[in-house]
């Protein structure tokens, strides 16, 4: 397994929050290029973990999962944090919930690409959408794109937002809404 770029990443930490029976998941990036530094931040309010839980989440021989012996998601971010001049943390507590956060040199030349977004976003709404609210929240400098499944919820009614119709709208909206970002720092 490896994962090339940072939005694999994060869709694998956003699915460990599905199992941790999430109902709410957020994941922030924030690229500041003025203080050279990239951070994403991926939070629920699933069951937690204790302390000894954080400490083995980051060996590489340790998984919860009964598909496999080995669980590299989180060891391998770490070390592509570490080999791009940053650092993962993770912050739990059992009942409330696990925050877990990268950050980066945002220059440094080891640092992986961001990746392809709004197909990680979509591909946990059409996954978990009807169970799970997602906030997305992009930030570049002093710019931000936010997209929230509480709020599209609202404005179907009684259309799912997993029906295939509204994620390629919504996969739409997230690629128009990263362009923006993009066009307007620019500027």
């Amino acid at each position: 397994m490896i994962l090339q770029d940072l939005s694999l990443h994060i869709l694998d930490i956003a699915e460990n929050s599905t199992a941790a029976q999430a109902t709410r998941i957020e994941i922030m990036i924030d690229e500041n290029i003025r203080k050279n530094r990239l951070l994403f931040r991926i939070r629920d309010n699933g069951r937690g973990m204790t302390k000894q839980a954080q400490i083995r989440a980051l060996d590489p021989f340790y998984t919860t999962k009964k598909v496999r012996r080995v669980g590299l998601g989180l060891p391998m971010l770490a070390q592509a944090a570490r080999e791009a001049g940053g650092r993962l943390t993770i912050r739990s507590r059992p009942g409330s919930g696990t925050s877990i956060t990268a950050r980066f040199v945002f220059d440094h030349i080891d640092r992986k690409p961001i990746g392809n977004m709004a197909e990680t976003i979509i591909n946990l709404v059409a996954g978990h959408g009807r169970n799970i609210d997602f906030l997305y929240k992009h930030r570049k400098n002093d710019l931000s794109y936010i997209f929230d499944t509480r709020i599209i919820k609202r404005s179907l009614r009684d259309v799912p937002i997993t029906d295939p119709e509204v994620l390629i709208f919504l996969k739409k909206e997230i690629i128009k809404g990263q362009k923006a970002l993009e066009k307007r720092r620019k500027k």
